[in-house]
């Protein structure tokens, strides 16, 4: 692919899958988020072990050059911060991936992966489920509502359950990049006292700080309620 994708603005939720079916929307989901998993197994090649040891650090997760792990999933937290996000100045893996790959125009493939360099991390709260598949969330800080469509989340989450998360929208439904971390409004609000720098920024502007997912996810491992958080592949439902 070319240049990375600059991020586009998201409005409110627009449905023109309105008119498929459950089995529909879930087949697109599942072929999108294969794709998606084949990108991020790529991007592995454009991380440095040294990256991801400080982005470990930063989190609790590693003393000196060492993991201290109590669960191998909480190292996604880590991945997730080095593939995302840079300190100013410094190119991000996905963008440096993008740049290394040929895709065909208009595949779905070059579809997901421009959405990947789009994704946005966020801080959403379930307001009711998607009456075909999935939820409708709102993105508290962004002020927008989104069709988000993620099996587990649907089947596990309730109305008004916060999660943080990192989305991005390759359909007119958004899907996670990997990562989901319980909140709670008093864990958010102790995350922008200790970055006084989002404080002077937009609400917007604030959550694409790298620092700011990075404080939510050093809250939410030290507090322990990752502990109760499992990556697993979605069950595709019988049609």
């Amino acid at each position: 692919m070319g240049a990375e994708v600059a991020a586009r603005e998201e409005g409110a939720v627009e449905d023109p899958m309105a008119a498929a079916s459950r089995g529909q929307v879930l087949a697109r989901y599942h072929h999108l988020r294969e794709i998606s998993k084949r990108h991020h197994s790529k991007l592995l090649d454009f991380l440095s072990r040294d990256v991801v040891l400080d982005h470990a650090r930063q989190l609790g997760l590693a003393v000196g050059r060492t993991l201290v792990l109590d669960r191998m999933d909480d190292l996604t937290l880590a991945f997730d911060l080095a593939i995302y996000t840079a300190p100013p100045g410094r190119s991000r893996a996905i963008g440096r991936y993008a740049r290394s790959v040929r895709l065909a125009p208009g595949s779905d493939e070059a579809l997901v992966l421009e959405a990947m360099c789009r994704a946005q991390f966020s801080v959403l709260r379930v307001e009711r489920r998607h009456e075909t598949a999935g939820l409708i969330v709102r993105d508290v800080l962004r002020g927008i509502d989104l069709w988000l469509v993620d099996q587990g989340l649907e089947s596990s989450f309730s109305d008004g359950y916060m999660l943080a998360t990192r989305l991005f929208t390759p359909e007119c439904f958004a899907m996670t990049a990997g990562v989901n971390v319980p909140i709670a409004r008093a864990m958010l609000e102790a995350v922008v006292d200790e970055v006084p720098q989002v404080r002077r920024k937009t609400p917007a502007d604030g959550s694409d700080d790298r620092r700011f997912a990075e404080a939510i996810y050093r809250f939410a491992l030290a507090s322990g309620v990752m502990d109760r958080v499992t990556y697993q592949d979605p069950i595709r439902e019988a049609s």
